[in-house]
């Protein structure tokens, strides 16, 4: 699998082996060397960088190893943010979401009862102003963090060599 040019948002991809996948898993675990920290949990291995080379906006690599019939098994892969940093942006919309819907209901009622709207109108423009603004800093973030993300990847290829 060759890592695309442009990462998307929480790229996913999968590989098959002609292993088991205790033999995998115990390969990429031995493959550990600066920066990289490797963390297992079951079939589960989380690869991050090393809290000297990890920033804010620095991604990790997740990998579901499962055996399949015949001897083999499939490695299922997912890059993405710290998951800290994910739950917190993920909170902000939300909380931008429900903040412009409320403004909306507010807006409305005032309208209804013939009163002043203005403020809650302006309060719903503030918000998409913020939705934009929240989407260039994850852009922003993405950018900063790609190349970390590559290396990621490069490390996965070579343990999985051995």
């Amino acid at each position: 699998m060759e890592l695309p040019n442009d990462i998307v948002l929480r790229p996913r991809f999968q590989d098959e082996l002609s292993e088991c996948a205790g033999d995998v898993l115990g390969r990429i675990e031995r493959g550990q060397h600066p920066p990289f920290v490797v963390k297992r949990l079951d079939d589960h291995l989380f690869i991050s960088f090393g809290a000297a080379d990890k920033h804010f906006w620095s991604p990790q690599l997740q990998l579901e190893i499962v055996d399949e019939p015949g001897g083999s098994c499939r490695i299922y892969g997912l890059y993405g943010p710290n998951p800290t940093l994910w739950t917190f942006f993920m909170f902000l919309h939300f909380g931008v979401a429900n903040l412009f819907i409320i403004l909306g209901i507010w807006a409305y009622s005032s309208a209804a009862l013939g009163k002043a709207y203005g403020v809650q109108v302006g309060g719903m423009a503030g918000m998409v102003v913020f939705w934009f603004a929240l989407y260039a800093f994850g852009r922003a973030g993405r950018a900063k963090g790609k190349p970390q993300m590559h290396q990621l990847y490069t490390f996965y290829q070579k343990a999985l060599k051995g």
